[in-house]
């Protein structure tokens, strides 16, 4: 497939996963933003591009061709508007963690909250230990407009095997292989923020001890859901 090619159905499923975000509660107004890599060759690297979502524009405005398309130093290289002012953040990511496909940002209330308080949400669901491997990380405080914000994202999950960090005062991140993995796990960050904030209103929380922690992480994330079926034809 062209770069074009990949481009234009890039930004068709960019703009599809929009829509997750008021969809699951995750933002209000304009807030929040999804993007994808787009790989210009045969495996990621700095000639890579993405696509995210334009600055200030509502959800219901926004179309496949309202997408616009960023190198990975954050530069415009096609659209009509100015891209998402999370977009340095987004490109830093990319730049620094060529396994990562997809990136989200929202101000989902919870998961803000524990952002406010500066505390990681502990592990203390089964979920979480499926989902995120042990606790959701808090990140430094950053000032957005360059790529402060990007560099504590990076350091912070670099460390973690969380797919989420709650960068300090501001709000959750999320990375995934793709978008879509992206999506998923903001809208899992929130769900646990929620339900970990409601436990400690009535009393104190259990922790899941570390080695059923890597158990149940391993199990799930390699194991759980649909396996490929094995047929005589795959030996052959």
């Amino acid at each position: 497939m062209s770069t074009e090619d990949l481009i234009r159905q890039t930004r068709t499923v960019v703009a599809q996963l929009h829509a997750e975000l008021p969809r699951w509660g995750l933002v209000v107004w304009t807030a929040g933003n999804v993007s994808q890599r787009v790989v210009v060759g045969a495996a990621p690297g700095p000639a890579d591009l993405f696509v995210i979502k334009p600055s200030g524009v509502t959800y219901d405005e926004l179309t496949p061709e309202s997408m616009v398309v960023c190198d990975l130093d954050g530069n415009l290289v096609d659209g009509t508007r100015a891209p998402s002012s999370d977009t340095a953040a987004h490109a830093y990511v990319y730049r620094h963690m060529p396994s990562v496909g997809g990136v989200v940002h929202t101000h989902s209330t919870y998961a803000t909250a524990w952002a406010a308080r500066g505390e990681p949400v502990p592990c203390v669901l089964t979920m979480m230990a499926d989902e995120f491997g042990g606790d959701v990380p808090i990140g430094p405080f950053a000032l957005i407009g360059d790529d402060s914000i990007g560099r504590g994202i990076v350091e912070t999950l670099q460390v973690s095997r969380s797919p989420a960090v709650l960068m300090r005062n501001h709000g959750p991140f999320t990375i995934g292989r793709d978008a879509k993995a992206a999506v998923k796990a903001a809208v899992m960050v929130e769900e646990v923020a929620r339900t970990v904030h409601i436990a400690r209103q009535l009393g104190d929380t259990v922790p899941i001890a570390q080695s059923d922690i890597d158990s149940l992480y391993a199990r799930y994330q390699n194991v759980y859901g649909q396996q490929p079926t094995h047929t005589p034809e795959s030996d052959s």
